[in-house]
Order: structure tokens, then C-alpha cells, then sequence
């Protein structure tokens, strides 16, 4: 019996030296993934390696692909430049050393890095997408990062459209502070506002119309202008100076249908309200309109956080244009607010309306200055009228903004 044990002992010794003479060493899996030289369609990737091996495959793709589903490469060093990426994408990337051919390392842990964004470009190119103001699929209105989404406090009324603005500065440059109106914008602004409608304001999540695209830009200390009108697809929009006429349906946010023959203005349009001494002139985002937080944050304190306000330390020291829709302010507050986003553009010195008209109507001008008063018979009957030339506003709209005449009946009604 002590014969056997011996002899299995041994035999058990024999087949533990053999297996060692077989095994396979650790490959241990690559870290330290970095990336560098980043451009918006190539990135240059390095990692560690303790194995020193001499092959590697690299697998990458759009960030969340599966593993086996991406772009592989085979590179013979620890590093590699990866191209023909799309700009402003997340990328996951998965690296495996080769010790031997029969021996590769677990998958590196994932890596994830961001292509860079391509620069505004402040152009009025044939389309839309070629000004680089968004990012992903067009229609989706996802602001590149090269832009400032901002909002006004009293806002413009367009037949009940919703707009998205946004600002676009080139690289390093800043705004000046002037004071409570526009800001001193630099050369190669671009500022941008999209109408369109939500097709049923009570479920976002059945999408929306797009409609236009209007676009500011300012080259060599003068504005221009002009507007694209999207495709039904909603992929593209297209240059146009001739405007067009486009019907839209829609849910309003009590649930019952609404339709207009949205007027796309031509650029003689545009010129009309956007105009100040027979120049081209900037009209909505003036800092007492954007003097308000949005989603937790003061518009100002933002753009002097991220560099593009300079002059400015205090948005407090700014004054607030009111928001005619809070019922909490004053019935004259509101209605001159009102005015003002809709109706000052024209009605102030070197507008539109400044030699056929004495009205004043920016919410800073006094009212014994305004002649509100004087004019209050004209106003009240143009403002519930939509004939053309006799209208007011005399573009822009195609249908009486009833809480809005409502608003300013009630307030010239309290006129003495």
C-alpha cells in the first residue's frame, strides 16, 4: 500500500513539472489610453503596455458600439493615429496586446474621447448646414459648442412660433458692455434664430416643424442678413432672399388645433424692421432683455463666465426689460414691455417708422416723451387690424396676437 502512494505521489510530481512546462505566461491588457493632437476628424492614441509585446489591435467606434461591430487596426507600437472621424463625436476605443499569436490580453478598459467642433462660419453660404451652428443631424437643433443658446425675458410674437437663438463669436473674441442695451459685437458674429412650431405643444415627443432660419452676421463693422428656409425632410435649409408662404398645422397647449399660412419674410422684409439709419441693425438681444436666469443661471453671469462679455462684472447693475406675460407687474410695465420687443425697433430714432410717426416706443423713452397718449386712438385701432399697410406690426405677422392686444386695449384704456 505505501508502494502505491509513493508511485502516485510521483507520478502526480512528473505531471505537475510537465504542466509547468506548458503554461502560458499572463498577458496583461493595456492602460493608460490616452488621447492627443485632437482635430475635428482625427486624434493621435498612445497607451502602456508591461508586456512589451510587439502587436496590438485596436477597435473603435462611435461611442456605445458593440465590441466586434467597430473600425480594428493592427498597429507594432503603443501608438496610433486614427482618421476620417466625424467632428464634435464621442468615440469609445478598446485596445488588446498580442504577446502571441495564442496569447492575447483581455480588452482594455473602455476609453472615450471627442473629436473637435468645427468654427462658425460667419457666411451666407448656399445652405445651412455649411455655417457649422449645430451639431448631429440638423433637424435635431443641437447648438454646436461654439454657440450660446440665449433667451429673451419679453419676447417678439411670430404667429405663436417658437424660436431658438443663439449667438456665435470667433475665437477668442468678446462682447463689450455699453450699457443696458446691444452689445459692441466683433467682426465675424453670427447671431441665429430658428422658428418653428411644436406639432402638439401637450406631447414635445411628437416632434416639430421647422420652418426658417434667420441669420445675422457682421463683417467689416456692417450687418447683413438673410434666411433659410428648411426642407419638408427636415435635413437642410436653404438660402432664400425671396420669402415664401408656408402652411402650418398644429396643437396649441389646450389641445386644439391650430393652422396659419406662415409668411417667410424676404430680405426687403427683414430690412424693414431690421434697420436703423438706413443700416442694417440688430434688435433682440440687448442685455436689459437678456438680464434674467434661465434654467437656474443668469444669462449675463453666463456670458461673463464663459469670455464672451467683457465690461461687465455685475449683472445687478443692469436693468430688466419685464416679462409683459407676469401678471404679478404693473399693467403699464407690461404693456411698455410689450411695445418695446414688438414695436420700438420701428418707432425710435432712425427707425423704419421714425419720419412717418412721433411715436417713441422703447420701454426707456418716458412716456410724457413716448406720445402713447397722443396716439393712443391710432394704436388701438391698427393693432386689432392685420390689412396690410395699415396693420401693426406691419410685417412679421399674419394674425392678431390676441394676448397681446388684450394687454395693451386694457392699458390705453387706463390712459388719462
Amino acid at each position: 500500500m505505501k508502494k502505491l502512494v509513493i508511485i502516485l505521489l510521483a507520478l502526480f510530481v512528473v505531471a505537475c513539472n510537465n504542466d509547468d512546462d506548458s503554461v502560458v505566461d499572463t498577458c496583461d491588457k493595456a492602460t493608460n489610453t490616452q488621447a492627443n493632437n485632437i482635430t475635428t476628424t482625427s486624434a493621435t492614441l498612445t497607451w502602456s503596455d508591461s508586456n512589451a509585446a510587439g502587436s496590438y489591435i485596436i477597435e473603435y467606434g462611435v461611442s456605445g458600439f458593440a465590441l466586434g461591430s467597430g473600425t480594428t487596426l493592427t498597429e507594432t507600437t503603443t501608438s496610433v493615429e486614427i482618421e476620417s472621424l466625424l467632428p464634435q463625436t464621442t468615440y469609445d476605443v478598446y485596445i488588446q496586446v498580442v504577446c502571441s499569436a495564442d496569447n492575447l490580453s483581455m480588452y482594455s478598459d473602455v476609453f472615450s474621447f471627442t473629436t473637435a467642433t468645427l468654427p462658425v462660419i460667419p457666411e451666407l453660404r448656399p445652405t445651412l448646414s455649411e455655417l457649422n451652428l449645430f451639431s448631429g443631424a440638423l433637424g435635431d437643433l443641437n447648438p454646436s459648442s461654439k454657440t450660446f443658446e440665449y433667451d429673451l425675458n419679453t419676447k417678439l410674437f411670430t404667429d405663436y412660433a417658437s424660436k431658438q437663438r443663439l449667438i456665435a463669436l470667433p475665437e477668442g473674441e468678446t462682447m463689450t458692455y455699453t450699457g443696458d442695451g446691444l452689445p459692441l459685437f466683433p467682426d465675424n458674429t453670427v447671431i441665429a434664430k430658428t422658428f418653428y412650431y411644436n406639432n402638439n405643444e401637450t406631447d414635445l415627443s411628437q416632434g416639430k416643424n421647422i420652418i426658417e432660419t434667420r441669420i445675422l452676421l457682421k463683417t467689416n463693422g456692417v450687418w447683413e442678413l438673410g434666411n433659410y428656409k428648411w426642407n419638408d425632410a427636415q435635413t437642410e435649409a436653404t438660402l432664400d432672399t425671396d420669402g415664401a408662404v408656408v402652411p402650418v398645422t398644429w396643437i396649441n397647449t389646450n389641445g386644439e388645433s391650430q393652422s396659419v399660412d406662415y409668411k417667410i419674410p424676404s430680405n426687403t422684409d427683414c430690412f424693414t424692421c431690421h434697420s436703423n439709419n438706413s443700416q442694417v441693425a440688430v434688435i433682440g438681444p440687448k442685455l436689459r432683455t437678456l438680464n434674467f436666469n434661465v434654467n437656474g443661471s443668469n444669462q449675463l453671469q453666463a456670458l461673463i463666465d464663459n469670455n464672451m462679455l467683457e465690461g461687465l462684472t455685475d449683472p445687478n447693475t443692469v436693468s430688466v426689460l419685464p416679462n409683459w406675460e407676469d401678471e404679478s407687474l404693473g399693467l403699464e410695465r407690461r404693456a411698455r414691455a410689450y411695445i418695446d420687443i414688438n414695436c420700438a425697433h420701428c418707432h425710435i430714432e432712425g427707425g423704419f417708422c421714425a419720419e412717418q410717426s412721433n411715436l417713441r416706443l422703447a420701454y426707456e423713452t418716458p412716456y410724457e416723451e413716448s406720445n402713447i397718449y397722443q396716439k393712443r386712438n391710432s394704436i388701438e385701432a391698427r393693432i386689432q387690424n392685420n390689412i396690410p399697410e395699415y396693420g401693426m406690426p406691419l410685417i412679421g405677422t399674419t394674425i392678431i396676437h390676441d394676448e397681446g392686444v388684450a394687454l395693451l386695449l386694457d392699458y390705453l384704456s387706463s390712459l388719462e
